[in-house]
């Protein structure tokens, strides 16, 4: 049975009940007197006799509380069990993604959130899961190509895929449970178009560092040589900087204001320290080595906002060495073809890059080696001229 309460720190009356086996307290505005308490007394009786009828409805008697959405997910879900009904896309997504979240980064929570609640609900949130067809996902995909952002660019095949591969999550395991076949078999990613980079070359990598702001050199030195993400490098903490051994290990990222794990568990990994980026971390350490846990803070000691950096000091400088506009993830690609093109090891490559193999390294990199130690099967021809003289000069 229910009950009528005062709560002890405003003075107001509250009704105080249970309903499936979940206690619920709903404030008023009314003030503890007599008349207020039979008010609502009678109003609780109302509810007791309904939640024993079994006809009780939440939402008539507090249709702006929070309980609401949880005892119609509840009715839904219980009708859904007993075979009566399969839920609505909405519904299910919604269960899905609280079962799931908890094995994701924060990052990748906050996106699929917005994915899942932006474009992908606007389509398929009233229909019911076993109902979505084929073509639906069809049309779906054909909008999205249609689609125009503010910058005037449409959505590329790769965002695309983003979409879809929530939403092919979401009904597959849909499918798993409620005994439907997925709509999604047959369907294929959209093909993306290989990747364009645009590493620097040694020379203007050399002319960035001999011109930064002398505050923000060991930033970037360590960006060139160490082909680090800029999660990593700004959410790099002293801790994790090993002079003795002359490695950086990388451990931990700074992603939306907040520390997370790495990217995959690949990415996990001992990055060795060239003496360029050994001597640039022991700069950095006179400015903020056993001050602050982070290496490159910003004013406030925090680590440094990607964003502002890159407004206020990166493509500044890219403008003012009238260098053309890249994005400081440049410098990833650039410690990649560097390495390429000095001959390193190309497991070793992929190791200090976070690949778990060199397929990535091959595949995006490996066309700028020509162009950089000019290399372009000469060295094949110096070998079989080499090979063909020598058998000549036995001949002889």
């Amino acid at each position: 049975m229910g009950s009528i309460r005062v709560r002890q720190e405003t003075g107001k009356l509250f009704f105080d009940f249970k309903y499936q086996n979940t206690r619920c307290r709903e404030q008023t505005t009314l003030d503890d007197n007599k008349t207020n308490r039979n008010r609502l007394q009678k109003v609780m009786d109302k509810i007791d006799a309904e939640i024993t009828l079994g006809i009780f409805d939440y939402r008539n008697y507090f249709p702006n509380s929070s309980m609401v959405a949880k005892f119609e997910h509840l009715e839904t879900r219980n009708k859904i069990l007993s075979g009566n009904a399969k839920p609505k896309f909405k519904e299910f997504a919604a269960e899905w993604y609280d079962e799931m979240q908890v094995g994701w980064r924060h990052s990748h929570q906050v996106t699929v959130n917005r994915m899942l609640n932006d474009r992908i609900m606007d389509w398929f949130g009233e229909m019911e899961v076993s109902h979505i067809t084929k073509a639906d996902i069809l049309k779906f995909r054909a909008s999205l190509a249609k689609v125009t952002r503010k910058n005037g660019n449409q959505l590329s095949a790769e965002y695309i895929n983003k979409y879809l591969k929530i939403l092919r999550m979401v009904l597959n395991e849909a499918a798993d449970r409620f005994d439907f076949t997925s709509p999604f078999r047959g369907i294929k990613p959209l093909k993306k178009p290989k990747s364009h980079i645009d590493p620097f070359s040694l020379e203007e990598v050399n002319l960035i560092l001999a011109n930064v702001r002398a505050d923000f050199k060991p930033y970037y030195t360590v960006r060139f040589f160490t082909g680090m993400r800029t999660a990593e490098i700004d959410g790099l903490k002293w801790k994790y900087v090993d002079f003795e051994r002359r490695q950086i290990l990388i451990r931990e990222t700074w992603v939306m204001k907040r520390v997370e794990t790495t990217k995959t568990d690949g990415s996990q990994r001992e990055i060795e320290m060239s003496q360029p980026v050994y001597d640039a971390l022991l700069q950095q350490w006179q400015v903020t080595g056993g001050k602050f846990d982070y290496v490159f803070v910003n004013r406030a000691g925090q680590p440094l906002e990607y964003n502002n950096v890159s407004r206020r000091v990166w493509h500044p400088l890219l403008r003012y060495l009238e260098l053309p506009r890249r994005k400081a993830y440049q410098t990833r690609h650039t410690a990649a073809t560097l390495w390429l093109a000095s001959g390193e090891n190309p497991e070793w490559i992929a190791r200090q890059m976070g690949h778990t193999t060199t397929e990535m390294l091959f595949r995006v990199y490996s066309r700028y080696v020509p162009n950089l130690t000019r290399k372009d099967g000469s060295a094949f021809e110096r070998l079989l001229a080499a090979s063909l003289n020598a058998d000549q000069d036995g001949v002889a």
